[in-house]
């Protein structure tokens, strides 16, 4: 790239440049699978530019040039089954050209290819050598490229509208079954052996799109049932793997072909038009080509201004750590590490696979979530059509902070919807949203999992109850759409609620590792988000963090990131600083859940801080390590961040182009996450400790149900309002937290670990209430010189709450509650009046089960009660940190 930049040369001459080379040396190293077999296998297929799909002549003259200048006859060009493709077809086969025809969808469409390739080749018979250097008709070779999953995704959507959900998840298979038989049909009788007789080959059927996109279905099925002779399929690494496991061999294309037809027959009769489904797919699919086109030109041309201009993606500034770093990823690549992970090797992290090899579908997020566009920008266009202009989620944990990031960086797009996010049960906060919204006007989307969150469920009956009352049953229902797990308690709430629409996630994704499936995807849409450059940012980061980029020579970010962060977090580097740009500081709590919930348990773990306000390198002990997100053009923190680098602290920086480089950082803290329990010798994708505050709150819940109260703990001072919960022998408040802090541990025995400070508010999240758990933190901050974080209860349960109570419990934990002044009624079913209990006690009852199991865990918890005066109470404990 440098050289070629050197040259001045275009972006469009570096791609055929690099991608000649790659596409000759592929086809030298099958020459001998060619060989062989005669010229039926081992080729290598390159397509003409997106942009000529529409154009015949074009089409015929760019395949040629790049035909005649790659010199291999195991090659194949791609031309897409466009209207304006197909003669092309004709006279690239007649001059001797070998095609990969793509983008078949219908069987109308491929008997007209097979009749192009049929003619091309009577044509080369007639004609002699042909014009590209003497090939003959028994050296010509072609394949029809018939495109499956995205079948059943499109029929899927129609069948689901019209109420015939039994009839789903059949069509693709049925659809190639049919045309498997005119394949049979095509290539027999007098025609077909006259031009057999002299050397020609048939025209392979090639099933295309065999990746399961549906997790419902089994995710071998396009392999399993499309099997016969003269078939190609070109399956994706992780179906490839699950078929090698347990697929069943034998020659399925042949069995249930009139089956296939009444199938077929049942969807026409429903109004459903295939022909009509196959000419939107062919459309998108050349969109689908066009786009990634220019999307890498618009990459190999930054990439060539960034070589130039000396600019790097990551800045490493480690200090005396660097070499242990680079030892880390000279053992990474010895090890394979990076190619492993992308081989869903469990061993990677443990010997036993439970937890982890059902856990690593987000590694192919940003490649199967962009069929899933048309699904999801379809409902967006459906509800701005509507006149919907409000949004609310109801989540908790992965299910609402990859939304929210993309609310408070973007902003909203003229036009769509405005995304708010209810994750607190804080009554105040639940009457806020309430309050604030119109329910004729606004789309309510249940997002979990588990589709058991307690919080999100009593969200959704509440606003579910309240909807209907407002706008009856049947325009009511239409306000509420699903983001779960298949088979989920949701799910089948759901669907029984008469829901909008559910959207079935893989199951294979945690939640934590969720921002870029429909969990994310679809409330970005929602706000006018561009999904596709979304996930083209993403997919740039995936192939660079892939094993192919060396972890020492090349540029795997996500290698570097998540060796840093494992090698210093085993140094007693396990304070995760976070700085950022202004307009990126949202992403903070994100990458603070995935940290947490990953990296805390079995007595370790990295604590993410984020949010925490910069300050002079003094301010901080031994324990840190600072990362910088730097937006292009953003200075607020370079100097700081600078000072704190020559200091000596380990500083990495992660340069961002635009906001849309969010869609990169996702996956890139993804892996690195993933990369780092490799170090720290922990799964990271299970949660082991997280439930036991549920399991404590539930039965503060039983208790209140059956006693009609809760059961609080005594009190050890009063003072200025204040309750205070903690070791007795105090005075007053300062005494309280002078005595309490006195436990901290210093950190001078690095094997032991310095201490945190964790403020868990379970108050109203407010800007005011904020701006005094800030000064609270930085004063704890500069008093104790400790790490801070402040999480609003119950939200952080489902970030931190695995940290807390997994790590190696040095944590110095400071509960703030407060007096329920307003509460709100937990309708007992979504839609009905009764109600056992409130927000106000569900609340209260999670505060309690967290302290206990913080305190059942052998951690130090101070709790404060502030009564009714919140803001005052909170300035006085602020006060009385001295």
């Amino acid at each position: 790239l440098k050289a070629m930049a050197k040259e001045d040369k275009s972006g469009e001459e570096i791609y055929e440049a690099l991608a000649f080379k790659d596409i000759a040396m592929a086809a030298d190293l099958f020459r001998t699978v060619y060989d062989e077999t005669l010229g039926l296998d081992g080729y290598v297929s390159l397509e003409v530019s997106p942009k000529l799909a529409h154009d015949t002549e074009k089409t015929v003259s760019e395949a040629k040039r790049i035909f005649e200048s790659l010199r291999r006859t195991n090659v194949m060009i791609k031309v897409p089954a466009t209207k304006a493709g197909i003669p092309a077809i004709t006279e690239l086969i007649g001059s001797g050209v070998n095609v990969n025809v793509t983008l078949l969808f219908s069987v109308e469409v491929y008997r007209d290819v097979a009749e192009a390739y049929l003619k091309g080749l009577e044509r080369l018979l007639g004609h002699g050598p042909s014009v590209t250097g003497g090939r003959t008709v028994d050296r010509i070779a072609s394949v029809a490229s018939f495109f499956v999953s995205r079948v059943d995704s499109a029929v899927d959507k129609e069948l689901e509208r019209v109420g015939r959900r039994d009839l789903e998840g059949m069509a693709a298979v049925a659809n190639a079954k049919i045309a498997y038989r005119a394949f049979r049909e095509i290539f027999n009788g007098s025609r077909w052996e006259y031009l057999r007789e002299n050397g020609a080959k048939v025209q392979r059927l090639l099933w295309a799109s065999t990746g399961t996109k549906n997790s419902l279905y089994p995710d071998t099925l396009y392999v399993d049932q499309l099997i016969g002779p003269n078939t190609v399929n070109t399956i994706p690494p992780a179906t490839l793997k699950s078929f090698l496991d347990h697929g069943t061999v034998g020659e399925t294309l042949i069995q249930g072909m009139d089956e296939a037809e009444k199938h077929m027959g049942k969807i026409a009769a429903l109004g459903i038009s295939l022909k009509a489904i196959a000419n939107d797919l062919l459309d998108d699919g050349v969109e689908a080509f066009a786009q990634p086109f220019e999307a890498l030109m618009a990459s190999i041309a930054e990439k060539r201004d960034r070589l130039m201009a000396g600019k790097r993606r990551m800045v490493s500034l480690l200090g005396p750590f660097q070499s242990a770093v680079d030892h880390a990823l000279e053992k990474m690549r010895e090890e394979k590490i990076m190619s492993r992970i992308w081989e869903h090797d469990h061993t990677v992290w443990r010997d036993d696979p439970k937890e982890i090899a059902n856990r690593v579908g987000w590694l192919h997020s940003p490649e199967i979530m962009v069929e899933a566009i048309p699904e999801i920008t379809a409902l967006a266009e459906e509800v701005r059509t509507e006149g919907y202009d409000r949004v609310l989620l109801l989540g908790m944990g992965g299910s609402s902070l990859a939304p929210e990031v993309y609310r408070l960086a973007f902003g909203l797009k003229e036009g769509y919807l405005d995304l708010s996010v209810l994750d607190s049960t804080d009554p105040d906060a639940v009457l806020s949203q309430a309050d604030s919204l119109d329910p004729a006007k606004t789309l309510f989307i249940v997002s979990t999992k588990s589709g058991g969150t307690a919080e999100t469920l009593s969200f959704m009956k509440y606003f579910y109850t309240r909807t209907l009352n407002a706008l009856g049953v049947e325009e009511g229902k239409r306000h509420f759409i699903a983001i779960t797990d298949p088979g989920s308690g949701l799910e089948s709430t759901a669907k029984k609620l008469g829901f909008r629409k559910i959207f079935l996630n893989d199951p294979n994704i945690g939640g934590r590792y969720s921002a870029l499936s429909y969990f994310g995807l679809v409330p970005a849409a929602l706000i006018g988000l561009d999904l596709h450059m979304l996930l083209e940012r993403a997919a740039t980061t995936a192939c660079n963090s892939e094993g192919c980029n060396c972890p020492v020579g090349g540029d795997n970010a996500a290698a570097w990131l998540g060796a840093t962060l494992g090698i210093l977090g085993n140094a007693g580097r396990d304070k995760l600083t976070l700085a950022a740009s202004p307009a990126v500081t949202a992403f903070g709590p994100w990458v603070e859940q995935l940290i947490a919930e990953s990296t805390g348990k079995q007595g370790k773990g990295i604590l993410p801080v984020e949010g925490e306000t910069l300050g002079p390198p003094e301010a901080y002990a031994q324990d840190r390590l600072f990362v910088y997100l730097r937006l292009e053009g953003d200075g607020t923190h370079n100097d700081k961040v600078k000072a704190i680098a020559d200091s000596g602290h380990p500083v990495l920086q992660l340069n961002l182009d635009d906001l849309y480089d969010l869609g990169g950082q996702f996956f890139l803290w993804e892996m690195a996450t993933a990369v780092a329990g490799s170090f720290l010798g922990i799964n990271p994708f299970d949660q082991p400790d997280v439930e036991s505050a549920k399991v404590l709150a539930r039965k503060m819940v039983d208790s209140f149900e059956k006693e009609g109260k809760l059961l609080e703990p005594d009190a050890t001072l009063q003072a200025d309002g204040i309750t205070v919960y903690t070791d007795g022998g105090a005075k007053n408040l300062e005494d309280a937290i002078r005595i309490f802090m006195s436990m901290a541990h210093p950190g001078k025995d690095e094997s032991a670990g310095r201490s945190y400070v964790a403020i868990h508010a379970y108050l109203e999240p407010s800007a005011e209430t904020t701006m005094v758990l800030q000064d609270l933190r930085t004063k704890l901050q500069l008093t104790y010189r400790m790490a801070t974080t402040v999480g609003y209860g119950p939200r952080f349960l489902h970030s931190t709450g695995q940290l807390h109570k997994g790590d190696a419990g040095n944590g110095m934990f400071f509960q703030l509650t407060a007096d329920t002044v307003r509460d709100v009624s937990i309708p007992d079913k979504a839609g009905g009046e009764k109600s056992s209990i409130t927000f106000g006690v569900l609340k209260t009852a999670q505060a309690l089960g967290d302290r206990q199991a913080l305190l059942k865990g052998g951690r130090h918890v101070i709790r404060f009660h502030l009564g009714k005066d919140v803001t005052g109470g909170l300035k006085r404990v602020v006060q009385a940190v001295a």
